[in-house]
């Protein structure tokens, strides 16, 4: 079994998706718009460039995602994409470069079971923990 994060965008999945490729140096190996797709006439020319689906696969594991059929997207909730990485530098780069134009909800500091840990929300609405090495 393997569980992953399928995160849901209104009209810029691509965007998103090319900046955490960047981010955690990962790689795209889906990014299927509707114009791409066997629904291409089954959507208006408004859907042709938003995602039906998106794969990147970083390190081992990986995050899915599309942009929400019409009127579908709500505000992410009641969940966080978990990073978790190796070296004290690591965590803050990614932590820095996803807190950007976003909204820092906890500030990466030490704490108990991590040398660095953070929480933010990207600015695509997506939440976010980072988790450096563990204790």
């Amino acid at each position: 079994m393997e569980l992953l994060t399928y995160l849901s965008f209104d009209g810029n999945c691509a965007e998103a998706f090319r900046f955490y490729e960047k981010v955690l140096r990962g790689k795209i190996e889906t990014l299927m718009t509707f114009a791409d797709s066997p629904m291409a006439s089954q959507v208006g020319p408004d859907w042709q460039n938003r995602v039906l689906h998106a794969h990147l696969v970083v390190d081992g594991g990986a995050i899915m995602g599309g942009d929400a059929p019409p009127g579908t997207h709500g505000k992410p909730t009641g969940f966080c994409v978990n990073v978790q990485v190796d070296s004290v530098e690591e965590a803050e780069r990614i932590f820095n470069a996803l807190a950007e134009g976003g909204q820092i909800t906890m500030p990466i500091q030490e704490s108990f079971w991590a040398e660095r840990f953070g929480m933010l929300v990207d600015r695509f609405g997506v939440p976010w923990m980072v988790n450096g090495p563990q204790r």
